[in-house]
Formats: C-alpha cells, structure tokens, sequence
C-alpha cells in the first residue's frame, strides 16, 4: 500500500472539485516563482564573498567576482538542463509532486552552500545553489506553467504571466531580505553570508510549501464559464497538439530558441552583476546597490504581467517586434549615459530593459501553446528553456571577465562595464552587439513567416 504521506503528492489528489475558483491557482504558482526568483538577488552576495577571510577588505585567498560569478551562471545552467530532462516527468506527476521536489532542492541548496561558505570550498557552493538549488529552479519554474495555462484557456499569456513574474520579482524579497540579515548576522570574525543562507533556506521551504499543498489542476473536460474554443484557425495558432519529441524537430522551436537565448544574454548578465554594477560605477553604498536590484526585479515583474497580457490582445509576434525595435534603441543608449554619470537616465533605461526582458519569459509559454498546443506544453517550455541556460553562462561570464580584464589593465572601476568610442576594439564590440540584435529582429520575420505543417 502507497504510503499516506506521499500520496498526498499524487496527480489524482490535486484535480479540482466541482466549481473550484480558478483565480485561487495563480497565488499558488506566485508561492513557488516568487521563492526561486531569489536567483535574481543573488549578486547582493557577491561582494560580501570577496571578503569572508579580510571581513573589511579582499584577503589573498579571498575568492573574486569571476569564480563568484559561476555560481549564478551554474544555477541558471542547471535552471534549463533539469528544466529539459523533468520536462515530461512535470507532465506526467503533476504541479503538486513537482514543486515538492522544487521545494527539497532548492532549499536544500541553501544549506549546503552555506556549509560550503563556512568551510571556504567554493565547490560545496557551486554544488549546492549551483547544481542541487539550480534544479530546484527548473522543476520550480516549468511546474506550474501547464497547469495555468490549461485552466486560462481564454487568457493563457496573462494566466502565465502571473506566475512567471513572480521569478521576476523575487529579489524584491531576497534582496533586502539578505541585506538585512547579512547586517544582523555580521561581526568581526564573518560578513554574515552563510548565516543568512541558512535562515533563508528555512524561510524559501516554509513559502514554497503553501504553493505544493494549494494548487489543483483542471479536470480533463473543464472549461472557463461562457468560453467558446475558436472554431475559426487563427494565424500562427495551431488546432493540434504536438509533443515534447516532435516539437524540437520544427524549425519553429529552434528559431524561439535562438530568439530567448539572444534576448536573455544581455539582460542576465546585468543581473548577475546589478549589485557591484551600480555601487563602482556611482560610488554608491550597499544598500543603494540592493536597492537597484529591487527596482530591476520590480520592472521586471511588472514587465512579465503587461507584455504577456498585452500579447492576449496585439499578437505574440507583435509583442517581440516592439521587445527587439524598442531594445535596439535602449542597448545603444546606455553606455552613453553610464559614462555621462546620469543616474536618473541609467535607471530609467534598464528598467525599460527589464520589462521586455521579464515579458520575454513571460509571453514564450503562451506562444508555445499557440504553436504546439496544450497537451505538453510544459515539457515542450522545459526543452526551450536550455536557451536560458547557454545565456546564463554566456551573460554573466562575459560581463564579470571584461570587468576583470580592463581593471586588471588599469581601467578604473567605475568604467569597468563599459567602454570607450576611441579604440578600433570596441567599436567592434558595439557592431556586434547591434548586429545581434538585428539578427534576433531577422529570426522574428523567420519565425513569422514559417507556418506550422
């Protein structure tokens, strides 16, 4: 006989009861991305790790931001490979058993990089919030998805939006959350950091808990009250289902691909580095620094809900026209303003940017479900989010190196992240990040253009 207490866990445990409000799911799902969204508050951490054998100042074998900046890269990395390979497992077991097991890694990943930092071995941190907590956040963040988007059939780019800007939004409570508790936790003898990965790992498993023990799924034949399904074929919409394994082999899927991969990379290299970022370059303090990545994860937030909703009215392919027209103009603008000292302006553009870059995430599941159907919807999402992890590597690695690499050629901090219009080396790079931005516009006319078979 199966054992009570997993059994609870069970797919045939969490379909809804009769006249089951609907809107009760999305605070479920908001329980779970709201906690794993943490990822994204993550470089509050990173200067604190550069000094936890100094405590005031970087000891000789005090780790630097380059070998921090793995931690994050390999979370994201192993975000899109658990993602990919549970894909069809999240299906299969249901919302409820899925975001169990997103709780144990995740949280579990806390407490093993906090032992990790305590006896100064970067790898326990790199296997534990890294690898174990990087599982976590794929099994987390794809759980949901299906489930919402079969229970807002009418409204699946808003349905999904919900949830998928509570990962967006997730440094507005870790953010100051571990800022707080670094302070409280510091002395004279440690900086706080794995205290506070400690108390936070209890406090993650505590909140995801309430979404495991909430969510439902829809039974098989529901449908929204006064919903009529299309019985017109829409453009670029799909009357069929398609699975996970047939779906990677459309060019459809791996132009998408392409599209999240180009559009993550720049914006997930921002938020890997937003904290140190805006403290060397204004000479502002901590607080201020985490302050920014709080205001980063609000538009960020916000910008998964408006773009994801909007999409229900104006189109998909419109929605990504103005992500890579209106971002072309932003990409360009920033390093001007970054070297003029502007603040205002510096923050006013990347919240921009943060918007499309949350509403980008946001608005592929529904996309996804207009081109492949609901049936496997979220493994088919579990598989295009490998995308995220090659950006997760290529972003942050490529931002916290040039960093290091200018500093350690004498450029001061503060210019560090950008570069200057006098040498023929940087000109380059700035034609070849105008250039991928034109080529993700070309894929989008690829992807509009190419019909489903």
């Amino acid at each position: 006989m199966k054992n009570k207490v997993t059994s609870v866990l069970d797919k045939e445990r969490t379909i809804a009861q009769p006249r089951f409000n609907r809107w009760l799911i999305p605070p479920a799902a908001l329980a779970i991305h709201l906690c794993i969204g943490q990822v994204y508050a993550f470089s509050v951490f990173n200067l604190p790790m550069t000094k936890l054998i100094g405590i005031t100042q970087s000891a000789p074998t005090d780790w630097n931001l380059p070998t921090l900046g793995w931690i994050f890269s390999s979370a994201i990395a192993f975000l899109g490979i658990s993602a990919a390979l549970f894909g069809k497992w999240v299906e299969k077991q249901g919302p409820r058993k899925a975001m169990f097991v997103a709780t144990l890694c995740f949280s579990g990943g806390f407490f093993i990089s906090a032992f990790g930092v305590y006896l100064h071995q970067i790898v326990l941190v790199y296997l534990g919030y890294g690898v174990l907590g990087g599982i976590g956040l794929g099994i987390g963040y794809i759980s949901p998805v299906s489930t919402l988007i079969k229970w807002f059939p009418d409204r699946p780019g808003m349905a999904t939006g919900m949830a998928i800007m509570g990962f967006g939004g997730g440094a507005i409570i870790g953010s100051p959350l571990a800022v707080a508790l670094m302070e409280h936790f510091k002395s004279s003898t440690s900086v706080g950091v794995w205290q506070t990965f400690v108390v936070m790992g209890v406090i993650y498993f505590c909140l995801m808990m309430c979404g495991v023990f909430f969510v439902r799924i829809a039974p098989p034949t529901w449908q929204p009250p006064h919903y009529t399904p299309p019985t017109q074929p829409q453009k670029l919409v799909t009357t069929s289902n398609i699975t996970a394994d047939n779906a990677i082999k459309t060019p459809q899927f791996w132009l998408l691909w392409i599209v999240l991969c180009t559009n993550v990379t720049a914006g997930i290299g921002v938020l890997s580095q937003a904290s140190p970022m805006i403290q060397e370059i204004f000479k502002v303090s901590p607080s201020v620094g985490a302050g920014f990545v709080v205001l980063l994860s609000l538009f960020n937030l916000v910008g998964r809900f408006f773009w994801s909703s909007l999409s229900d009215y104006i189109g998909r392919k419109q929605t990504y026209m103005i992500f890579f027209g209106l971002g072309i103009l932003l990409y360009a603008s920033i390093p001007t303003i970054g070297e003029l000292g502007n603040i205002l302006l510096f923050y006013i553009g990347f919240c921009i940017i943060l918007t499309m870059y949350g509403g980008g995430f946001a608005t592929i599941p529904a996309y996804l479900r207009d081109l492949f159907g609901t049936m496997q919807v979220g493994a088919i999402h579990g598989r295009l989010l490998t995308a995220w992890s090659v950006a997760g590597v290529i972003g942050p690695v490529l931002v916290n190196y040039i960093r290091e690499f200018q500093i350690n050629h004498g450029i001061p901090k503060a210019q560090a992240y950008t570069v200057t219009r006098k040498s023929q080396r940087n000109k380059a790079i700035a034609a070849i990040t105008v250039g991928s931005m034109l080529l993700r516009l070309n894929l989008e006319f690829l992807i509009i253009k190419i019909s489903l078979i």
